[in-house]
């Protein structure tokens, strides 16, 4: 890592704004290994100094990874005027980290989303070219029939004429409620309910419960988040720090 500036430094771990944290630093608070340092212009190597707020160590951490269950009602979005986005949900000290969401789920879907500020994690993970594996429960308003396993395995054409890729598809309840479950490997525009649509069923209920290989952690109530491990970063293809 290159050496950035000490306000910068600050500001990135998501403590303050940069105009606060330079008032920290031109007060005195800040210190750089054993030397108190006032100038927010200066230069830290987060390799080898270590960086001290009142006296507390602030480890520096370039990357961070979220694991959110989404509620329904909520926007996937990282800000908007009228409507609650996934970084509402967040305290203010990770809003200031930049976190973006890794794709998107649709307003009424719930269930998994990644958050993070890693641009080239989220790339990849989204990328058609990886085939990143996303697992989806719908609740549906009718049994489209057996054939429906058949045409999401063949590819469902959509209704604007586009074939979905091969899709896995089972279900799991006949009875009181349909539900199923789909294995995708793309992330067309409502691509689920158009897919569901296309055997002859309406998607009533939708959330995501896995993504590649890490799943929803189900502790998590609607609304809540956690890190990920470094086990579920590694195995995502991220950095853990």
């Amino acid at each position: 890592m290159p050496k950035m500036r000490l306000d910068k430094f600050l500001k990135d771990q998501g403590l303050a704004s940069r105009s606060e944290v330079k008032e920290w630093i031109k007060k005195g608070r800040v210190r750089i290994n054993d030397r108190v340092e006032r100038d927010p212009g200066a230069h830290v190597d987060t390799d080898r100094d270590q960086v001290f707020l009142d006296g507390n160590a602030v480890c520096y951490r370039e990357f961070v990874y979220y694991m959110l269950n989404k509620p329904k009602g909520v926007i996937t979005a990282t800000e908007d005027m009228k409507q609650e986005t996934v970084l509402d949900l967040l305290p203010e000290e990770l809003q200031r980290r930049e976190l973006f969401p890794v794709g998107r789920l649709d307003k009424d879907t719930e269930g998994l989303l990644l958050l993070t500020n890693d641009g080239i994690f989220a790339h990849e993970l989204l990328s058609p070219k990886k085939h990143v594996t996303k697992l989806y429960e719908a609740e549906l308003d009718v049994f489209p029939g057996d054939r429906a396993i058949a045409a999401f395995k063949q590819g469902v054409v959509l209704d604007d004429g586009y074939q979905a890729l091969p899709a896995d598809l089972e279900f799991v309840s006949l009875s009181p409620r349909v539900i199923a479950r789909v294995e995708v490997v793309e992330g067309k525009f409502h691509q689920i309910k158009r897919m569901f649509k296309a055997v002859g069923a309406t998607v009533t209920a939708l959330k995501r419960l896995r993504m590649g290989t890490v799943w929803l952690d189900d502790t998590l109530k609607p609304g809540e988040f956690r890190e990920l491990t470094e086990e579920e970063i590694l195995a995502l293809g991220g950095k853990p720090s």
